[in-house]
């Protein structure tokens, strides 16, 4: 298989861990995930994860509800750490090695993130899957990934969402709605388009991280991705 990328930092939603439940996580959702993930390691792509956690807990929906912001966001982050878990159980059941790492400090569920021990666990061919965000509170999980996918060296950062790109609205909401193949940095931040929180949009653009937005929940998605297909949208500088 001929790849386009070498490294990639691919951000899973949490919301689609949960299939058709409503809430928690869909094994089977989690068995695709990992099929997938697998497929592009054997074609020799080293892949860093970033998930968030709004299956189980959302910081910000937290605190509407009253909880305090700093520990609704701490609830948040460790809900990442669930879905971690279960992501690196599922792909090494497949026989694919994988290493959680925390934000956190928290032994011995996850080690400690640096950015030399990811790239190193990705060098031995493991999955490095990246909890807890950035580790603090009024961050999301999508700065989360954008940092480390600055940090690592990531050739791009793959969002897998429930939708097939980037469209002028919300298309599970307005059937008018068209879809970008491609769109700057600037044109997002300009159109106020819900594909990041504002934070990681400029830190992508300021780095120079190319990112692409695809539906991961299509099987054979993320092959497609990597080998170059013109599925989903990119955001370029």
């Amino acid at each position: 298989m001929e790849t386009k990328y070498k490294r990639i930092l691919l951000k899973l939603s949490g919301e689609s861990l949960m299939g058709a439940q409503g809430y928690g996580i869909d094994p089977q959702r989690v068995d695709d995930y990992a099929t997938q993930i697998k497929e592009i390691v054997d074609a020799g792509v080293q892949v860093a994860i970033v998930i968030g956690g709004g299956n189980i807990f959302r910081g910000l929906s937290g605190a509407a509800s009253g909880f305090d912001r700093v520990k609704g966001d701490q609830m948040g982050m460790l809900a990442t750490v669930i879905n971690s878990l279960a992501l690196s159980s599922a792909l090494e059941a497949k026989g694919q090695p994988a290493q959680v790492f925390t934000a956190i400090a928290m032994t011995p569920v996850g080690e400690h993130y640096t950015k030399w021990r990811a790239i190193d666990a990705m060098n031995q061919g493991k999955v490095a899957i990246m909890s807890c965000g950035t580790g603090n509170p009024f961050f999301t999980t999508d700065t989360g990934s954008t940092l480390r996918g600055i940090e690592v060296e990531a050739d791009v950062m793959l969002k897998g969402t429930r939708v097939d790109g980037i469209y002028t609205a919300d298309p599970e909401k307005d059937p008018t709605a068209t879809k970008f193949d491609t769109i700057t940095y600037d044109e997002i931040i300009k159109r106020g388009l819900k594909v990041m929180d504002m934070t990681a949009t400029v830190m992508a653009r300021e780095n120079n991280l190319p990112i692409h937005v695809f539906n991961m929940d299509v099987v054979g998605n993320l092959k497609k991705v990597i080998t170059g297909e013109p599925i989903g949208t990119v955001v370029t500088p």
